[in-house]
């Protein structure tokens, strides 16, 4: 049921040591976020596991198979949206899709993967006048068109406004209940919380921490912050037991306006990881 195990991997590039002896292992049909910095790693580790870029050490295997050795009939089962990507202008949109539909052995339907993805009413135009976000959305059809068991997704939502991020999840989504396996990196920390089923984030080539969003970096356990505004002005407690404090201050009979528990957020942990790192 492994999608992807890594041991010990490494690279390096003159004056640097870009991935610096990871472990990672990701079940098939999970959706694993990879957070970190620009320049901490996330690239070089993601292009090995797409069989791209050659390691210096360490074992890989990705649905089985090592990828700096496997063959056409192994990448016909990945998926794969870069963060930037070429494409023929000239085509309309249904006919790139239909194309690249060519390239697999068992692909979705041109029509499907456009309803999927938005597409519909922009099937006949073509890709050069398509917006950012719209291109997009094509990168993303193209990226799912081969039916890939394991699909990478680098800054997938990139140039999208908040309603077409919130249809793109609604996809992820419903390919990960299908059983799709994803990799998906994002700077946006957000995205990485509501899709993912456990992040992992590197920093200096190296993973730092890694679980379930909701207990990244010991999350769950943190202090929750209580504030409250009284007659001595704006208050702030940090407290493991909130329900507690707030009980206290209930029974003292005076009026607590702007009561708010927090608790740390994602994004809280993911800085106090990296600013440990660096």
């Amino acid at each position: 049921m492994t999608a992807v195990q890594v041991r010990g991997l490494r690279k390096a590039y003159p004056k640097i040591q870009a991935v610096a002896g990871i472990d990672l292992q990701i079940e098939r049909g999970e959706v694993f976020a990879l957070l970190g910095p620009n320049g901490a790693g996330k690239t070089t580790t993601v292009e090995i596991l797409e069989g791209h870029r050659k390691r210096d050490a360490g074992t890989v295997s990705v649905l089985g198979q090592d990828p700096g050795t496997a063959g056409r009939e192994w990448r016909a089962r990945l998926g794969i949206v870069l963060q930037t990507a070429t494409d023929a202008a000239e085509l309309s949109v249904r006919e790139t899709i239909r194309h690249f539909a060519g390239y697999y052995p068992r692909p979705r339907q041109p029509e499907e993967v456009m309803e999927l993805c938005g597409l519909k009413e922009k099937a006949n135009a073509r890709v050069k006048s398509l917006s950012g976000g719209q291109r997009r959305r094509l990168d993303v059809a193209l990226g799912i068109i081969g039916t890939p068991e394991l699909l990478f997704l680098d800054e997938p939502t990139t140039g999208f406004d908040p309603e077409a991020r919130r249809q793109f999840w609604r996809l992820i989504q419903k390919l990960a209940a299908d059983g799709t396996t994803i990799v998906l990196t994002t700077h946006y920390l957000d995205e990485a919380e509501s899709l993912a089923d456990r992040v992992a984030v590197i920093a200096k080539g190296e993973i730092v921490a890694e679980g379930a969003p909701g207990e990244l970096g010991g999350r769950s356990k943190r202090e929750a912050t209580v504030r409250w505004v009284d007659q001595n002005g704006e208050q702030a407690v940090q407290t493991a037991t909130p329900t507690k404090v707030i009980g206290e201050l209930s029974r003292g009979g005076g009026e607590l306006a702007g009561l708010t528990v927090t608790r740390p957020t994602l994004e809280d942990i993911y800085l106090d990881l990296v600013g440990g790192a660096r």
